[in-house]
């Protein structure tokens, strides 16, 4: 058909009327009208013949411009042209008529997350701001629409030289910024060096930390290292206390505030959020469409106008003791599932080592500050088992009789660490956003896109390999090996972590983290956060701080309901990204909670933090051309300035191989016994020296840390700030 018309076309014998003059063609030259006799004989599709066979297949002719091009402008050009707008108009109608809610389409590939309206949007990030939850001057997204600034009690007022001037020319429909109506902050001086002082003091109470401040000087985005990034923390906290080398002023390395009291006249009354912006029309539905601009997730509507309490009313300077908040405690959360073992046993004790917890106070002794409380989740079982009514029982009699956990059960403990039953059905039922909807979920276990269901009962046609697999996984109960790594349990973790943290407030750790330092100036800071995953631009919720029944965490519920489920890290960092929601969840550098990350993945390699790891396998088993430093730096040596280590699990290697018991002396004699005799089964426990022949010869650093924070349970040395535990 093609053929055939096209040679209409060059005979000039169309149905309709020529593309041509009928009258003889004039030529300025013989050489113009030699070129047109030449393209006029050629076709646009010629036949071709192929060296095997003789097949005649028609090909493109690379000829010059044919009569066909030149007769084109007349009429054959604007139908084309006529053609392409309607198809164009057509599919814009269509796929608008489609989404009506949203103003861009998206392919099915790449499905957004988003299930929350402009409007929820702006309600959330006007609560959190409210409730003195962005103490961040970090600017607020276009995409969230506010016509006007927010009143923020959580930055102080702009000081004079930054106020905008008459001649700025005036801002556009959208504003980015809040005004802040908060305390004045007074930045700290550096601690001096003290004569005689062997220790480092601990963070003033009350003491604040500013993480933009943090930001800017630890930023990987911004080619900052995180050996710098280290320095700076433990010369601002004066953790380098008696072995400063630096010689000029490090005045300008400081980032904890005080809060000073508001002055009367500066208690401004809150102002009213005018309306979001809605976009100039025409649509084709025939309304406005309020949510321009975010892209919704397919098949899905809108979210309800979340239900969201008043917003809270932050107390700062005199106002706010320096006792603890009976509303609002400070809680560290760890979750463990399987038998209690050295893993959370050396987490526990870098937290008696490093917390101002008041240990070495005398019986009646009490200082004015709040002590922080470590709760620990105990998953008594698989993680897809509901636990029995005796559950709870079962678990302190297990504790109890665990030498690594019973130590933490003598009453000078009471008070700073508490072991719950974690128990999901009654966490998820707790929580208003999911209470309703969650039992309707395929499944509970979905970790990045990738789920595990939970069989009931063997079919027929299942495969009996591949359910052999399932069930191994659903009842591994703690990670023993590498090639037995508790999936579910890790899985579930994800979503605990939000539960708690959602529900009591404070900060959740994983288990694999070891405490390096007092967290008093992160308890200061009212926003919330979590930690960068590694060079992504991405969150690791292995540190995360929620504030109890923040609006925050009722978006990331709602939201994780409506997809899958999933609370992965990547999930989370996409679910915030999507909703322009990232400020509101601080993503601090990772130097702060996990110095190693960077060098075990290549980066910074020519100028790494000390110790220097490129694998985190070297925390457990230290290279030997290293393993002469652990022993002379100590604890003192250890990512100093960081506030924590990740191990990033592990968990099936010792952290002292040679001596893997509870050392933590006749206190706690009859646990080690028992422990010592599990190490050693053919070993008489009654007939036992300890010998240092026995010992390995370089210690790793690992090995260094848990004999470091036994040292200080058996009264053999100081913590880290120079305080005794006498018993």
């Amino acid at each position: 058909m093609a053929v055939r018309y096209f040679a209409a076309l060059q005979r000039g014998t169309t149905r309709d009327q020529p593309f041509y003059d009928h009258h003889l063609p004039s030529y300025s030259s013989a050489v113009r009208e030699k070129l047109h006799l030449q393209s006029s004989g050629r076709q646009w599709l010629m036949p071709m013949t192929g060296s095997t066979h003789r097949i005649r297949l028609q090909s493109p002719s690379p000829g010059p411009r044919s009569r066909l091009a030149r007769v084109g402008r007349g009429g054959f050009v604007l139908r084309c042209v006529a053609f392409i707008i309607v198809v164009f108009a057509i599919a814009v109608i269509i796929l608008m008529l489609l989404g009506t809610e949203e103003s861009h389409w998206t392919p099915p590939f790449r499905d957004s997350t988003l299930v929350f309206g402009r409007e929820n949007l702006q309600r959330i990030w006007k609560w959190e701001i409210e409730s003195g939850h962005y103490p961040s001057s970090g600017k607020i997204p276009e995409q969230i629409g506010f016509t006007s600034a927010i009143l923020n009690p959580a930055l102080p007022p702009a000081k004079a030289h930054t106020l905008i001037s008459p001649f700025t020319p005036p801002p556009g429909p959208v504003t980015t910024i809040t005004r802040g109506i908060g305390p004045r902050r007074a930045y700290l001086e550096n601690p001096k060096q003290s004569i005689g002082a062997a220790y480092p003091p601990r963070p003033i109470p009350r003491s604040i930390a500013d993480l933009d401040i943090i930001l800017e000087q630890c930023s990987f985005s911004e080619g900052k290292y995180v050996r710098d990034c280290l320095e700076f923390l433990r010369v601002s906290a004066g953790l380098d206390n008696s072995r400063r080398l630096r010689r000029g002023s490090v005045d300008g390395w400081k980032y904890a505030f005080m809060e000073e009291d508001r002055l009367e006249e500066e208690k401004i009354p809150r102002a009213r959020q005018a309306a979001p912006i809605v976009p100039a029309g025409p649509y084709p539905t025939g309304r406005q469409n309020s949510n321009a601009g975010l892209i919704k997730k397919r098949n899905v509507q809108w979210e309800r106008p979340l239900e969201l309490p008043p917003p809270e009313q932050p107390s700062v300077g005199s106002n706010r003791s320096t006792a603890c908040d009976p509303e609002n405690l400070r809680l560290f959360h760890m979750f463990w599932a399987g038998p209690f073992n050295e893993k959370p046993y050396v987490a526990l004790l870098s937290f008696l080592f490093t917390q101002n917890l008041g240990l070495h106070l005398e019986p009646g002794q009490e200082l004015d500050v709040c002590h922080p409380q470590i709760w620990l989740w105990i998953n008594p079982g698989p993680a897809a088992a509901v636990p029995n009514p005796s559950a709870l029982t079962d678990m302190y009699d297990a504790l109890k009789t665990n030498p690594w956990a019973a130590p933490f059960l003598h009453p000078r403990f009471k008070n700073m660490i508490r072991f719950r039953l974690w128990n999901t059905t009654e966490q998820l039922d707790s929580n208003l956003e999911l209470r309703d909807e969650w039992r309707k979920m395929d499944t509970l276990f979905n970790s990045g896109g990738v789920t595990v269901s939970v069989p009931a009962e063997q079919s027929a046609g299942s495969s009996s390999a591949t359910l052999s697999k399932t069930r191994d996984m659903i009842h591994r109960l703690g990670s023993k090996s590498e090639a037995t790594y508790d999936r579910l349990s890790v899985i579930l973790s994800d979503m605990a972590r939000f539960i708690v943290t959602h529900r009591y407030g404070g900060i959740y750790l994983d288990a694999d983290t070891i405490f390096l330092r007092d967290w008093e100036e992160l308890w200061g800071w009212k926003g919330a956060f979590a930690y960068r995953w590694s060079y992504h631009e991405d969150y690791n919720t292995a540190v995360l701080h929620l504030n109890k029944g923040s609006a925050l965490g009722s978006f990331l519920f709602r939201t994780a309901l409506k997809n899958g489920f999933d609370f992965h890290p990547v999930a989370i960092s996409k679910y915030l990204k999507e909703a322009h929601l990232e400020n509101l969840l601080l993503r601090v550098p990772d130097a702060l909670f996990d110095p190693a990350w960077l060098n075990t993945e290549g980066y910074q390699m020519e100028r790494p933090p000390y110790p220097f790891f490129t694998g985190f396998a070297d925390f457990f088993d230290t290279p030997e051309v290293q393993s002469a430093s652990t022993q002379v730096t100590g604890f003192e040596g250890f990512f100093r300035g960081a506030f924590s280590y990740h191990f990033h699990n592990f968990w099936w290697k010792p952290f002292d191989p040679a001596r893997n018991w509870p050392d933590l002396g006749p206190k706690f004699a009859g646990g080690e016994r028992a422990a010592r005799a599990a190490a050693n089964p053919n070993a008489d426990p009654d007939d036992w020296s300890d010998k240092i022949t026995d010992d390995k010869r370089d210690l790793d650093w690992a090995t260094v840390l848990k004999r470091t924070f036994e040292a200080y349970i058996r009264g053999e040395r100081p913590n880290m700030y120079g305080e005794w535990l006498r018993w």
